[in-house]
């Protein structure tokens, strides 16, 4: 059969552009291709038909669609006016990686509800474990790899089950508060780990800050009562500053502080 090219004018629609952009980039095979389920019935089905189509062959071997992220008035989307985007959690203070932490939580082909009350609590958690890496980073010690083992064993275990992110993330937790575990060892496993939940551990930074007036005095005195052992009026004093907004951290190296 002979084969005659046509030349059309005009811009491609988003299911032939997807395929040419994917076998652009991965060829004209590849393993995984991702999606939210509302692409099963019309978009990847299309995608499918026109590439392999086109090229004769299988196009790609693993489909992974995930589920919806829902408010309590329904489906997230631009079409509804209920869509909220990652400037929006910016301006209200929150990280791009809180939401990352959020989304994390749950199994990607179950529906994850947002509230602002929700990432809250993954801001939290995703702040308190960086917190604790940029702790131990520097450390150095013996790493013992048959004591890492098990945490190894337990986090690739929920990511090959589907992607079970949420208990490759409890693996992750059970390895930071293992008071069996030397620093330098949690070190490592948050480093490995991090190749996949990608947290950014070693681009983080520190974010204490230096006090000024008021706040200095308070301080201050809040170090002499520690070194006089007067936990009372050292307790006493860490709520004062937390009412006027900042947070202290007692660590080995000294206290520091942070806004917020």
């Amino acid at each position: 059969m002979k084969r005659i090219k046509v030349k059309l004018r005009g811009y491609p629609g988003w299911h032939i552009e997807c395929s040419a952009m994917s076998m652009k980039y991965l060829g004209e095979h590849f393993d995984i291709h991702c999606g939210g389920i509302d692409h099963i019935p019309v978009h990847h089905t299309n995608e499918i038909a026109q590439s392999e189509g086109a090229t004769g062959k299988k196009w790609v071997n693993y489909w992974l669609h995930g589920e919806f992220l829902v408010l309590d008035s329904g489906k997230m989307a631009k079409s509804v006016g209920n869509f909220i985007t990652l400037q929006t959690l910016i301006d209200k203070g929150f990280e791009p990686l809180d939401y990352r932490y959020m989304c994390m939580t749950a199994h990607y082909r179950k529906q994850l509800t947002f509230s602002f009350e929700s990432l809250e609590g993954a801001k939290n958690s995703h702040r308190r474990l960086r917190e604790r890496y940029l702790e131990i980073r520097k450390s150095e010690g013996k790493i013992d790899g048959k004591k890492l083992k098990k945490y190894k064993e337990k986090f690739l275990k929920g990511v090959n089950d589907d992607l079970n992110i949420p208990l490759a993330l409890s693996a992750v937790w059970e390895a930071v508060d293992d008071i069996n575990l030397n620093d330098a060892e949690k070190r490592f496993l948050l480093e490995k780990f991090d190749e996949v939940l990608g947290l950014n551990f070693k681009e983080a930074k520190e974010e204490y800050i230096e006090l000024a007036g008021e706040a200095k005095k308070l301080f201050d005195e809040r170090e002499n009562a520690r070194k006089e052992k007067n936990w009372k009026r050292a307790d006493e004093i860490r709520k004062k500053l937390q009412q006027m907004g900042y947070q202290l951290f007692d660590m080995p190296e000294g206290t520091r502080v942070k806004k917020g």
